[in-house]
């Protein structure tokens, strides 16, 4: 199976277990970010990353400058607990 279609059936299983009243709001902002065009603006592979500055596990804040004078740099987005 392509990630395409791997994809694709994970959808419609978490749309399967939801209320149905919360999935009608998230397809319409769904489709109101693509139809913004938001993606288009979005880094594609092989794209540089500008310089940044976060806040690790611990709240200390750390610059991919810094650490990319370490060496290769990996990011990991973790989008909280909801």
């Amino acid at each position: 199976m392509k990630l395409k279609e791997k994809l694709s059936a994970m959808k419609q299983e978490s749309i399967a277990t939801k209320p149905p009243e919360l999935i009608g709001p998230l397809l319409q902002e769904t489709e109101n970010l693509v139809k913004s065009g938001i993606a288009d603006k979005a880094l594609k592979a092989g794209d540089a990353l500008p310089e940044f500055i976060l806040p690790d596990v611990q709240g200390n804040m750390v610059s991919s400058k810094v650490l990319l004078e370490k060496g290769p740099l990996a990011i990991s987005f973790y989008r909280g607990v909801w």
